[in-house]
């Protein structure tokens, strides 16, 4: 599937706010915290596919995978979140 621009940019922007909602998560913090103090360091890997179905009146289902492009600040978060994409 060719995704245009507002697409992208939406993708792009859904991809931010989990990024930021991980991050800022005080669940996942906890935990991480709690594995460091009975001796784990955890390593995480995240692997994320947002798939899209374009709505019309066709209604055509669609498998197409594409790739979300993360910025330096996202791949910066998920490291220092001990975060690894593959």
């Amino acid at each position: 599937m060719q995704l245009n621009d507002n697409a992208k940019e939406a993708v792009r922007e859904l991809g931010a706010a989990i990024n930021a909602a991980i991050e800022k998560s005080n669940r996942v913090s906890h935990a991480i915290e709690h594995l460091r103090e009975i001796g784990y360091e955890p390593q995480l890997t995240l692997k994320m596919e947002i798939g899209l179905l374009k709505i019309n009146n066709d209604f055509e289902d669609s498998t197409d995978e594409f790739e979300l492009d993360l910025t330096d600040e996202d791949l910066r978060t998920l490291r220092r979140m001990k975060i690894r994409l593959e």
